[in-house]
């Protein structure tokens, strides 16, 4: 083992102080989880990995600050515990960097995480460097076209024509999660329509499993996520109505959450890029033909958020043709329009104007009739006026009206009513729907696992055999992977002619690759065992660690991401590969690094490198102005903060140690007993703060114990007392989650090593019988939050203890600070600016 290294003991240096320590923890590897006969119970913490494109910036400092104190702090309670890192290191940012600079994609990409593996270990987090994985190697997508297989042979993964997302600058398809604002995630480019024959993933088969797992997550995710993640499931109780349409030989089935207002369908709305509406136009007349067609075109350049939008001007073409309402025989014309999504329901619907302001535009841009079927009310009771006259749809529950056997009845029972008609005649039956859709997973482009799929004219899709994976990609050298409309890899002939698996005979290689996501949606089982060349991971493993206790990273990731992980979850736990179907027990979402109230960019200005922030303040520094700037999920503004701050902060913090003059193992008993008392106080309350992300308060109260101690020595207890050596080792404990450098080097100068595994010591109940205080935080005279505090609190600390509390912070958002008033140890008001 390295020997402790000397150190000047006459300043605090950050530069030399790093120096020291890297090639230390280099060597001796304190966090490697694999270690044999380790009894300690495990715990998993797992930090979002990041993408290989250019060095680490600002955001990636927070959420791996915030994430190595929770490791760090469950290796000091005792457990073993797995923290790895990774690359997600396929995808679109390699390619097109690729293309502009004309180079290759795995050399650039390689390039990217050279530096950024300099960089991670600079930062020192708790990482367990055996357990490196980079999902754009062939021994980690092997087992990306390994599980594809098992899908396919449980017809979770199929092949399908279908109007797909379409993006015209990259020259793929996207899922519809990758669609934002009815722009390109990647690109910002407005999506079209396009349809393709494409690879999915069969998510809706879980998709009840996916809706009510996400109760077992209440209290462990953040609320805002769940409800992002069942929003975008969907699930809806309504029925399916068959609607004969004249002329048709088959009905047509419409869903809809409100069967009770049939009676009000006055006309019928298809979606115009549907089969159904193509079909429907066909038999129409030339002048409806050419009327459609044009109409069409223009919608194929729209996006989804645009053509659900209330705002936005109705449209339609009337197809000449008219379907029959089942419950009263009424004929309803067809109208093909925007507003009615393809891949919702059945790509139809039939329209209540009165009750649907959509339906109610529509009805008045196009001249066609409105009937009232729900008497609703205003709060007082008064009939709300006829949406025919008022142009405003009357959405509420009601009572039925105008419904025939319906009328007089209330929601629940005319739905239940009208479903009970409807099956009894035969029209209709209770169905559920999703607006969740299957995953889209194939890419036209280089730079992504190869589907392992041949295509034989005899035999069809034919899987690749486990023994014949992976299947590589073929070199970059000698394709062009500009963006055409198709895969680069269809122009590689040598790689693409093959023979059949199955029979023998010639066949193709599948040219599409898969979506990245695919890549992250398992990848933290992977790294139990990234280098197990006989499956993608090791059952018992997976028994001893998953799932992860703590997943740390951007709410980014709500839907996509997280959603993905879960189905492959559930599908590799039906497969008998894990015995858990929620892979993330707890998520923490970290907010942004912004500057000057907004996002970080060279076109803004306003961009802050974070290779010149560490070498300017140093890595402790920074890391600690990351903890101390708020909660976890707020958002934080550089310029608000100040590392320069925490730099002088750890200053004082490392001279503690420097002037302590007795020696280690001495008992602190015969200490300062009110020294005592407020490290043991502090001891107690940074655990329980830890373990609920409260990491700014714990800075505070590390930041007061360094206060007090310092007193304590000046003005009587001397650098000697055991209770000063008791205070600063809790000092050096504490700070090691956040300033692991200052933290070490504190360690040493107290005659001890590896303060990472220093286990947490022993809290003295018997010194915390101190009577407290109940301090109210007020800002603008408001109570926002009260803190218990010891009778002779000092202004200063209670001033630092105040201002980072979750109440005060959130009251005071983006707003400076004019002034603090502290009546220690009863009230503190602060004064926004």
């Amino acid at each position: 083992m390295t020997e402790t290294p000397a150190f000047d003991d006459a300043r605090y240096d950050f530069h030399a102080i790093e120096e020291r320590w890297l090639p230390v923890w280099e060597e001796r590897q304190p966090f490697r989880s694999g270690r044999e006969n380790d009894a300690r119970p495990t715990k998993y913490v797992l930090d979002m990995f990041p993408y290989p494109s250019g060095d680490l910036h600002m955001g990636h400092a927070e959420a791996y600050a915030l994430g190595d104190v929770i490791a760090r702090h469950w290796v000091q309670k005792g457990f073993n515990v797995l923290h790895p890192i990774g690359w997600d290191s396929f995808g679109l940012p390699a390619e097109n960097a690729a293309i502009k600079r004309g180079i290759d994609p795995a050399g650039w990409t390689e390039d990217n995480i050279a530096q950024q593996l300099r960089s991670m270990k600079r930062y020192a987090c708790s990482f367990d460097w055996d357990r490196v994985l980079m999902t754009h190697r062939p021994d980690y997508y092997r087992w990306n076209q390994w599980i594809f297989t098992r899908m396919f042979e449980k017809g979770l993964a199929y092949r399908k024509p279908s109007q797909v997302n379409w993006c015209p600058n990259d020259q793929t398809v996207l899922a519809n999660e990758q669609v934002v604002g009815g722009l390109c995630e990647r690109c910002d480019t407005p999506v079209t329509k396009k349809k393709l024959t494409q690879w999915y993933f069969k998510v809706t088969e879980y998709a009840d499993e996916l809706l009510d797992g996400l109760e077992t997550l209440r209290g462990a995710w953040p609320d805002k996520v769940i409800a992002m993640q069942r929003n975008w499931i969907g699930r809806s109780t309504g029925a399916d109505v068959k609607f004969r349409i004249e002329g048709r030989d088959e009905p047509i089935d419409i869903y809809t959450t409100r069967p009770d207002t049939l009676h009000g369908a006055t006309f019928m709305v298809v979606a115009v890029d549907s089969e159904l509406a193509a079909e429907l136009a066909a038999d129409a007349d030339e002048e409806t033909r050419a009327a459609f067609a044009t109409y069409l075109e223009k919608v194929r350049g729209e996006s989804e958020i645009d053509r659900l939008s209330t705002e936005r001007e109705k449209t339609g073409v009337f197809l000449q043709r008219h379907a029959v309402n089942p419950v009263n025989g009424e004929r309803l014309p067809i109208w093909a329009s925007d507003y009615v999504l393809a891949d919702y329901g059945h790509g139809a619907i039939m329209a209540v104007p009165a009750h649907d302001q959509r339906d109610l535009d529509f009805a008045k841009a196009m001249d066609l009739p409105v009937r009232t079927v729900l008497d609703c009310r205003d709060e007082d009771g008064a009939e709300l006026p006829d949406p025919a006259e008022s142009g405003v749809a009357t959405t509420g529950d009601g009572t039925l009206v105008n419904s025939g056997s319906l009328d007089g009845l209330a929601k629940a029972e005319a739905i239940a009513a009208i479903i009970a008609e409807l099956d009894a005649a035969g029209t209709g039956a209770e169905a559920v729907n999703y607006r969740l859709r299957d995953w889209l997973i194939s890419r036209q482009r280089y730079w992504g696992t190869p589907i392992p799929i041949v295509h034989c004219d005899d035999c069809g899709e034919v899987p690749v055999p486990d023994d014949q994976l992976p299947v590589v990609l073929p070199p970059a050298e000698g394709l062009d992977l500009k963006p055409k409309g198709q895969s680069p890899l269809a122009a590689a002939t040598d790689w693409v002619n093959t023979t059949c698996p199955r029979c023998g005979a010639a066949a193709l290689r599948d040219t599409d690759t898969m979506d990245t996501f695919v890549d992250s949606s398992w990848y933290f089982l992977r790294y139990l065992d990234p280098t197990n060349t006989d499956a993608p991971f090791d059952v018992e493993d997976a028994k001893r660690w998953a799932p992860i206790d703590q997943y740390v990273g951007g709410v980014t990731h709500a839907i996509l991401h997280l959603l993905y992980a879960r189905f492959f979850t559930k599908a590799l736990r039906d497969m008998g590969m894990v015995d858990f179907g929620e892979p993330f027990s707890a998520l923490l979402n970290q907010g942004m690094v912004q500057m000057d109230g907004s996002a970080m960019s060279k076109s803004r200005g306003n961009l802050v490198r974070l290779s010149e922030q560490l070498d300017e303040f140093g890595v402790d520094a920074v890391r600690l102005t990351m903890a101390f700037a708020g909660p976890p999920e707020d958002d934080i503004d550089w310029a608000d903060v100040s590392p320069a701050g925490s730099a002088k902060f750890l200053a004082r913090a490392w001279r503690l140690a420097r002037d302590v003059t007795s020696e280690p193992g001495v008992d602190p008993a015969a200490g300062d007993a009110a020294l005592r008392a407020h490290t043991h106080r502090t001891l107690k309350d940074s655990q329980e703060l830890v373990e609920s992300f409260r990491f700014n308060v714990v800075v505070a109260r590390v930041m007061e114990l360094v206060n007090v101690t310092r007193k304590a020595i000046d003005s009587g207890a001397g650098p000697a007392d055991p209770a000063v050596r008791e205070a600063a080792e809790v000092v050096a404990i504490l700070l090691s989650l956040v300033a692991p450098y200052c933290a070490e080097d504190m360690w040493s100068m107290l005659g001890h090593e590896d303060v990472a595994l220093a286990t947490y010591p022993a809290v003295d109940e018997s010194l915390l019988v101190e009577e407290t205080v109940t301090c109210i935080v007020q800002v603008k005279g408001k109570v926002r939050d009260r803190l218990e505090v010891a009778p002779g609190i000092g202004e200063d600390e209670l001033r630092e203890l105040a201002l980072a509390t979750d109440g005060a912070r959130r009251a005071i958002g983006d707003a400076g600070i004019r002034a603090v008033i502290v009546r220690a140890p009863k009230l503190v008001n602060i004064v926004p600016a």
